[in-house]
């Protein structure tokens, strides 16, 4: 080392180090240099050094050094950088305790102190604590600036109070302190966050008009709000404002927007203005590259994310753990294991060790495949290349396994856990007690939550959920109950799901009352009702014939905000229908578009076609019919049938017969009881050559028993396949026995004609 070494050439050296460790080596080996003495430059860079790396324990021996060295009123700086190095690492507590011992050490606090402990506080949610340290200040005689300001907006923003941040905001210029791009950009993106988005746009315009413009680092942060819920639109809008203005996006920018249209589905926007970036000579980086593969991915779009994994690499990028990751798990999402499999390889080929994410990815697409053999394979691999044995990994297993009903072996991988020193969790429970109630076995499903709890395992929210579900379905809606009482007990808080279940378990069980007790239990234990809830009640008070209180819901849903679903009119019409309402279901069908501005669809069209063809209103069944296909909603087999049965009931024999035929040319198979009772009326009009036409018409569409197929040769199965789909419409009552002696001697009579005219 040269004789004029100096502080600052020292500082330069460290703060270029890329190791901590090497840069303290050099640190200490200068002290040895003769006529060298370290300052309070280079202390606080090798300090910040350590600190931003983690190297917490070398800074705390570094920091008691310097306070031996330094006259400690003058290290208020250092302890700022400390703070905040504590927390960038999460590690609050020892930041506050930094900020605690500097009056111990001699060394005052001013703002600066107190805004960096502050900062720490509001970026891990203690905000009731900086509204403490901001008062303790104050009691000091400290004056804010304009961070103090910034710092208490950012608070109110983050618990969800922007009109709060937006007063502070306000009152900064009666405080001396000058309005700044940073704190504007902060209460915009609080109402953002909470969708006040008129609000938040109207105090975007406010700023720009008074010469505030935010820089790109900035306004980055406000977008980021934006299009995390995917509101790229908006974040256009105010791109647009700060370009005229001479804000310069960058790239960061532009993945940011990548992203918000990747989260939005937008995926070819996104890739537009990848390729669009990509021409006008703009550098790309792996986290461009990396955000459209893995929206291709999350839209099963894999071989399309695959083509940019080969144009990221053709321009020299190297693709990371989360972009073969994505790929992988894409392909082995569409069951494409193979091609999971050669990505993987080429992958390991080029030094990328898979993970758990992949070795799960691999698990679950195999199991979704039906091959739990390589499922069990690939588990049994992960654990052979070294991947220590985990929670993530087991628990993929065993749901692959509860999923294709193998019970008993996913039981037993969760024994086998325990034994490789890897507990399992209550989600091991939740997932296989899922399976057992899905096979219906409820009871064992409850003998294993029991176990869990003896084994110190809280079962949660979902494990409840699941056992009231099943036992819901079963009917057995004491047990269900019971196990909502034992919620009680272990401190779990029954929510709307855990409700809907015991409504609608009641619902079905035809307990009305009970089920309107429970709705009045939910309410009063503060559980907010869902559509799913009002859905419920619609259909538990049609079946108990209280149309008018079920009516009432609809109104009752709109004043509380919820706007009633195609499943609540389709409820409330049924309902109106099975008590002979009929007037009262077609007002609410007409109101459905009028008032609710709800579409109807095929099922609400077939509900009125059905009700007025069960009494027999052809005319207005046949106008229905009409006016849904003209409204974009296609009759399907139910529609045809109920019109069929009601042209043949009113006696119109050529509109029954006309459906019929129509029915068939639109691919749809009319039941047999349709077909026969077209058949039984034309029978009856002496028709018999048309109802003949029906039979054969029949066969010719593949409508005839499976006796049919076991005829090899195709000129006595066309021979006999006629007479075998009478005599099974004969057999299960379809067509009388008048008409099946009429049409036997029919069809015998098409075979003689057949004869003649082949001779």
């Amino acid at each position: 080392m040269s004789s004029s070494l100096l502080p600052k050439h020292v500082a330069e050296v460290v703060k270029h180090q890329k190791s901590p460790l090497r840069a303290l080596e050099i640190f200490n080996s200068v002290k040895k240099e003769d006529g060298f003495k370290h300052t309070l430059l280079t202390y606080k860079c090798m300090i910040d050094k350590l600190g931003f790396h983690g190297k917490f324990e070398e800074m705390g021996d570094l920091l008691s050094e310097m306070r031996i060295n330094f006259d400690n009123s003058l290290l208020e700086g250092v302890y700022v950088g400390v703070m905040r190095n504590y927390g960038r690492k999460g590690k609050v507590q020892e930041a506050v305790d930094v900020f605690e011992r500097m009056d111990f050490y001699n060394c005052q606090h001013t703002v600066l102190s107190y805004n960096a402990i502050m900062n720490v506080l509001v970026e891990y949610g203690y905000s009731s604590q900086v509204q403490k340290v901001y008062m303790r200040m104050r009691d000091k005689g400290i004056v804010p600036d304009v961070y103090t300001f910034t710092i208490r907006i950012k608070s109110f923003c983050k618990t969800r109070r922007p009109h709060a941040a937006l007063r502070l905001l306000k009152n900064m210029p009666s405080q001396g302190c000058e309005l700044n791009e940073v704190a504007y950009c902060t209460v915009i993106g609080g109402f953002y966050a909470e969708n006040y988005h008129v609000e938040a746009f109207e105090l975007f315009e406010e700023m720009l008009r008074l010469g505030i413009c935010p820089v790109t680092t900035t306004f980055n942060k406000l977008i980021h709000i934006l299009c995390k819920q995917g509101n790229v639109r908006e974040s256009e809008k105010l791109l647009n404002k700060v370009l005229k203005r001479g804000v310069s996006p960058n790239l960061f920018t532009y993945n940011i927007f990548i992203q918000g249209l990747c989260r939005q589905g937008a995926l070819s926007q996104a890739i537009s203005l990848l390729d669009k970036l990509a021409k006008e000579k703009l550098t790309l980086d792996i986290v461009t590259y990396n955000t459209v593969i893995w929206g291709l991915c999350k839209n099963a779009k894999v071989v399309e994310a695959e083509c940019y994994l080969h144009k990221m690499v053709n321009q020299g990028l190297e693709p990371d753990g989360f972009t073969y990751n994505s790929i992988i798990n894409g392909y082995c999402k569409l069951g494409m294991i193979q091609d999971a499999d050669k990505i993987l390889n080429d992958a390991t080929f080029k030094g990328f060790v898979p993970d758990e994410f992949t070795y799960c990815s691999l698990i679950n697409g195999s199991c979704q495949d039906g091959d739990i053999n390589r499922a069990m394979a690939v588990f049994k691999k992960a654990l052979a290349k070294g991947l220590k044995p985990n929670i993530f990994l087991y628990n993929t297993l065993v749901r692959g396994l509860s999923q294709q009903g193998l019970i008993l072996q996913a039981l037993q991988l969760m024994t086998e856990m325990s034994d490789s020193g890897c507990s399992p969790n209550i989600w091991t429970y939740n997932i296989i007690i899922n399976g057992l109630c899905k096979m219906g076995c409820v009871s064992d499903a409850n003998n294993l939550v029991n176990d869990a709890i003896a084994k110190g395992y809280i079962p949660d929210i979902f494990t409840f959920n699941t056992l009231i579900d099943g036992y819901c379905k079963q009917l057995k809606m004491e047990s269900a109950i019971e196990i909502v009482n034992t919620m009680w007990n272990h401190g779990v808080t029954p929510d709307v799901i855990t409700y809907n279940s015991l409504l609608n378990g009641l619902c079905k069980a035809a307990k009305s009352d009970d089920v309107m007790e429970t709705f009045k239990t939910m309410m009063e234990k503060g559980c907010v009702p869902n559509i799913i809830t009002y859905n419920i009640l619609i259909e538990s008070l049609c079946k108990a014939r209280k149309v008018t209180e079920a009516s009432d819901l609809l109104e009752e849903m709109k004043n509380k905000g919820l706007t009633p679903d195609i499943v609540s009119f389709g409820t409330m019409m049924s309902g109106f229908c099975n008590n002979g309402v009929l007037y009262g279901a077609y007002q609410l069908f007409r109101r459905m578009e009028q008032q609710y501005k709800v579409s109807h669809t095929t099922a609400t069209y077939n509900i009125m076609i059905n009700a007025f063809s069960e009494k027999l209103n052809m005319n207005m069944a046949e106008k229905l019919f009409h006016r849904m296909s003209d409204n974009g909603c296609f009759p399907d087999n139910y529609t045809y049938r109920v019109m069929i049965d009601g042209f043949c009931k009113t006696g119109s024999i050529d509109s029954g017969y006309n459906f019929l035929l129509e029915n068939f040319e639109k691919g749809f198979v009319p039941s047999l009881m349709t077909t026969g009772r077209v058949i039984n009326c034309l029978c009856m009009d002496h028709r018999v050559h048309e109802a003949v036409g029906i039979i054969h018409l029949m066969v010719r569409k593949g409508i005839f028993p499976e006796v049919v197929n076991t005829i090899f040769e195709a000129d006595k199965k066309e021979v006999a396949a006629p007479k075998i789909v009478l005599e099974d419409l004969l057999k299960k009552s379809n067509i009388t026995y008048y008409a099946y002696e009429l049409l036997f001697d029919g069809i015998r009579d098409k075979k003689q004609q057949k004869k003649k005219a082949s001779r």
